[in-house]
């Protein structure tokens, strides 16, 4: 159990873009409305907001042939710049003073300047929010860790096997242990296991 002072902290929340969000079907609206309420909790007790978002440039220059986890985004033209489903869901669109870090692999640290971002902000912990569990929260949550980062990691219900991640392809969901081992808290439906001053906001 750790306590979350609001001006050490920022929610990390990351890869909810439409497109990506639209590959939930039926399950997006509820989950669009519990991150809205994290994000509504967060700004109120004056927490930083940092987006974290997929994108490239016209021709993909970021993407090596060898990266099987995007290699079939580089022939779609997904993603590029401000195309259709780039941007981040309506419902939860940023607003002035948030700020959008453009990531180009899975971590939200993998070539980013999100780790400058953190020092020049004197934040130590991260609340991460993510719309795959197996993908972007666990890959962020490693480098967070090695990097002395505190982490509260946010859990969304079990995710079905072969539910889409934002490369489109289905991911499996990572055992427990493993962000376990990484994070000073968690939350999963059910579970007290976030501060009592931080307000729960699972999914």
């Amino acid at each position: 159990m750790i306590t979350i002072e609001p001006h050490r902290t920022a929610l990390l929340v990351m890869d909810f873009q439409s497109e990506v969000v639209t590959m939930l079907g039926e399950r997006a609206a509820a989950a669009l409305e519990r991150v809205g309420g994290l994000i509504a909790a967060a700004r109120k007790a004056n927490v930083p907001i940092i987006y974290i978002v997929v994108g490239f440039r016209p021709g993909y220059p970021e993407l090596n042939p060898r990266n099987a986890s995007f290699a079939a985004v580089a022939h779609s033209g997904r993603f590029v710049g401000a195309t259709p489903g780039a941007e981040v869901a309506a419902a939860i669109r940023p607003v002035e003073g948030d700020v959008v870090v453009v990531k180009h692999r899975v971590s939200a640290f993998a070539g980013t300047d999100l780790e400058m971002i953190l020092r020049a902000k004197a934040i130590d912990t991260l609340v991460l929010c993510g719309i795959a569990t197996s993908g972007v929260v666990l890959s962020t949550a490693r480098h967070a860790a090695d990097a002395d980062y505190r982490l509260v990691v946010l859990l969304r219900r079990p995710r079905r096997r072969g539910a889409p991640g934002p490369d489109g392809k289905g991911l499996r969901s990572p055992g427990d242990g493993d962000l376990g081992q990484r994070a000073h808290g968690r939350a999963r439906p059910g579970l007290r296991s976030l501060p009592e001053r931080w307000p729960m906001a699972t999914f």
